[in-house]
């Protein structure tokens, strides 16, 4: 028996192949997007795709059962709640199914969602992992707050939330303490508050290190899980929708997306997104156009300032760029709303953002209005300027009219990546305002806060 874990680090998701060896058959377990990886890995071992588990419809990322379960001809499980439209078997309590001496057995641990399950693999019948899908993370547990609008079945964050408990309590902390757990994701997902940077754990471990798993009140329980989750990106209940679905073939999607010249006209009133580096951005770019750089991070910021009714042009600074955007885009279900990529500077640049002169902003920061786009807990664990308005980045193209136009504008984040998104946001939408990202300089503010 093999288990090899997949890492995605842009999205912090992992996804699993479980290979019997005897009978040189696999299982994956929420995979992602591309599925070159897995038919790489199958093709190495010698090994034949059997079986797609998807331990319920996901949020933050685009699934990739569908396509390779057409191309392979596994079987699809997944819970029966999950309403899929595509071809599948119901996996659920008290379902099994066998691969070689390897046994694979559903638990209903409905929490994250109405329809999650987690996944308890067993060799000759004794259990050695589970996969926990976003029920159990390692240090945390998943986020109760995303199915209140979203999937075949909806459910209220605290009813949600009770049910988690439930889940975590009565179906997988009984499993025996040697168990390992494989979770769908690790630090830096948006499905959890506090995910610990490792990728597995125990059951023991995670009974004595996980402070969500202490013991405490359903109640209790509840009350600290609700507070202070993360913000909800605006794709997340078009993934829950697409992955209900299937989604079209990724390769052959991102294929069928336009290649421009730069200096072909761009429709009018159709967004842009600027993925050029922030100098080359400020120069010159077209008007209104957000610049969402490319970085680790790109896919996550795309889909939670871009709404999935929007059609949008991508730019990036190369072809290279151009393609690894795409696939980024891709990844989240975005390519398909994509009118056109393009390379280079756009023939149709008609604005600019000015640079700022550090020194007088240092000297008399009461002489503008600055905005603090981080997150509201970062603005308030280390406030850097007094009177200044968080308004979270997030939150900025529906909330920028709050912003006061009597003085010129500073946006600032916590490193200069953010804030060149939030100061792309805020100028087109004050015009006549002087508008100017601090970008990297904050963290000579932050520095001189420090010594203080």
């Amino acid at each position: 028996m093999k288990i090899e874990q997949f890492e995605d680090k842009g999205l912090a998701h992992f996804s699993y192949a479980i290979l019997s060896e005897c009978a040189r058959e696999m299982v994956l377990i929420d995979p992602a997007r591309n599925p070159q990886p897995y038919y790489a890995y199958a093709q190495a071992h010698d090994a034949t795709i059997v079986s797609i588990i998807e331990t319920h419809p996901h949020a933050d990322f685009v699934s990739s059962h569908l396509e390779i379960a057409r191309h392979t001809g596994a079987v699809i499980r997944v819970s029966h709640l999950l309403g899929a439209e595509y071809p599948h078997e119901a996996f659920d309590e008290g379902d099994v199914f066998t691969v070689g001496k390897l046994t694979f057995r559903a638990l209903n641990t409905p929490g994250h969602s109405p329809d999650s399950i987690s996944v308890v693999l067993s060799r000759e019948g004794e259990d050695k992992a589970v996969f926990t899908g976003d029920t159990l993370f390692i240090g945390d547990v998943g986020r109760p707050d995303l199915r209140e609008e979203a999937g075949h079945l909806t459910a209220k964050r605290e009813a949600l939330a009770q049910l988690l408990y439930h889940s975590l309590h009565h179906k997988l902390m009984p499993l025996a303490n040697e168990v390992l757990v494989y979770p769908a994701h690790g630090a830096g997902s948006l499905c959890g508050k506090a995910l610990s940077g490792a990728s597995s754990s125990t059951i023991a471990d995670e009974k004595r290190s996980n402070p969500m798993l202490r013991a405490m009140s359903e109640k209790a329980f509840v009350q600290e899980l609700l507070v202070d989750q993360p913000f909800i990106p605006k794709y997340f209940g078009y993934d829950v929708a697409l992955n209900k679905t299937g989604a079209p073939a990724y390769a052959l999607s991102i294929q069928q997306v336009a290649r421009l010249a730069a200096d072909v006209p761009l429709q009018p009133g159709v967004l842009v997104v600027d993925a050029r580096p922030e100098a080359a951005f400020k120069k010159a770019h077209v008007a209104g156009a957000l610049n969402i750089q490319q970085g680790g991070k790109f896919e996550t910021w795309l889909g939670s300032i871009v709404g999935p009714e929007e059609s949008f042009y991508l730019v990036a600074a190369d072809e290279a760029s151009r393609e690894d955007l795409l696939h980024k885009t891709a990844k989240i279900g975005y390519e398909t709303l994509l009118k056109g990529a393009l390379v280079g500077t756009p023939a149709t640049t008609g604005a600019s953002l000015p640079p700022l002169d550090v020194e007088p902003f240092r000297q008399h920061p009461e002489a503008y209005t600055v905005v603090d786009i981080r997150a509201a807990l970062e603005a308030q664990a280390e406030p850097l300027f007094a009177g200044a308005l968080n308004i979270p980045l997030p939150e900025l193209r529906e909330r920028v009219g709050e912003i006061p136009q009597d003085k010129p504008v500073v946006v600032h984040c916590a490193g200069g990546y953010r804030s060149a998104i939030g100061a792309s946001i805020v100028a087109p939408a004050l015009p006549g305002t002087a508008v100017f990202d601090l970008g990297e300089a904050v963290k000579s503010f932050q520095t001189a806060l420090a010594n203080h």
